[in-house]
């Protein structure tokens, strides 16, 4: 992420050099979209195919995805301080990054409220099922069909050729790789952690 730091960028007015954020910004939710993907994909197999592997994969993804959600609205704040002179300025688009998020909140809330596995995992993965295309209204149809100072959004253009030059695209790509794959190795080293921990509670228990 040096690059991003010393590679020029367009001399853009307004955002000037806070157009760097462009490259953890957009990246987070990159690699939080991507989670949530991974787990809704794994919820609809555990629901054909109920093994607990399915489940925990789910429900992992769901966690790493968390955090990049809130690392996601972190930087974006910060980038609206700068930009749009406030943190939060109740536009579409943050209120309904806001809802969205609650809605995956509400989905571990579910998870830590049924005791019984099996019902757990079931309930959770017909909830997560719902709040993927939930979350996907709220980000991306809703703030189109208002106005809003969020690029991409409202008739607000989204950065383009002219903002989005060769040596922003040098860096902006590799960067969206780059937290797309931590991302999914942070869901994996979870994922392997309750393994080990189921399989030293069954031992326990045995």
């Amino acid at each position: 992420m040096v690059a991003g730091f010393l590679f020029p960028v367009p001399a853009l007015p307004i955002i000037h050099e806070t157009i760097r954020n462009l490259y953890f910004h957009v990246p987070m939710w990159f690699s939080m979209m991507v989670l949530f993907g991974i787990s809704v994909f794994y919820s609809i197999k555990y629901l054909s195919n109920p093994k607990e592997e399915y489940d925990l994969i789910a429900v992992e993804s769901v966690n790493a995805g968390l955090v990049f959600y809130v690392l996601g609205l972190v930087t974006g704040m910060i980038w609206a301080k700068y930009t749009w002179g406030e943190p939060w300025s109740n536009d579409p688009k943050q209120n309904s990054a806001a809802i969205a998020f609650l809605v995956y909140c509400a989905y571990l809330i579910l998870r830590n409220s049924i005791e019984e596995e099996q019902k757990r995992a079931r309930i959770s993965a017909i909830y997560n099922v719902f709040a993927f295309p939930i979350m996907i209204v709220l980000l991306f149809i809703l703030p189109r069909m208002t106005d809003s100072l969020h690029p991409g959004n409202g008739g607000n253009p989204a950065f383009g050729k002219y903002d989005l030059d060769n040596t922003m695209r040098a860096v902006f790509y590799p960067a969206c790789i780059g937290w797309i794959l931590i991302g999914i190795w942070i869901a994996t080293l979870r994922f392997r952690i309750r393994l080990i921990e189921k399989k030293n509670f069954d031992t326990i228990a045995s």
